[in-house]
């Protein structure tokens, strides 16, 4: 087995590890903030909860399985470990990309459903004049 092989064994392991690991993490913890968003509404928040781990899993490994070829000739054990660390980087990076994007969209969503829950807002008691 030469180099090349190696090099992408190691990496669509470390890469799906990686994105198994992640996804299992925003499943467990990101339940309680989907709940609140959804106003308790627990079945709706587990079912979107599964349903954004299904894309999460779909997305990342469809890039991890595009990003997997490279052009260079790995050479040696350096060659290996700089070609992982280039891809694992930019694997890395796309899940973070990734995570912060959730993280915005479903802020920005629970910002929403705070406003609709408050009270309206009270007409002014008085009238200021200059």
């Amino acid at each position: 087995m030469n180099e090349t092989v190696l090099t992408y064994g190691l990496y669509l392991a470390l890469a799906v590890g990686m994105t198994i690991w992640v996804a299992r993490t925003l499943h467990k913890n990101g339940r309680i903030f989907l709940v609140e968003c959804f106003h308790g509404n627990t079945e709706l928040a587990d079912s979107v909860n599964h349903l954004l781990v299904v894309g999460f899993y779909l997305i990342n490994i469809g890039f991890v399985s595009l990003y997997l070829k490279t052009t260079d000739d790995v050479l040696g054990a350096r060659g290996v470990f700089e070609a992982l660390s280039g891809k694992m980087g930019i694997v890395l990076l796309v899940l973070g990309a990734m995570h912060f994007f959730n993280l915005l969209v479903f802020t920005k969503m629970r910002k929403r459903a705070h406003l609709a829950a408050m009270p309206p807002p009270v007409p002014p008691m008085l009238k200021v004049e200059a």
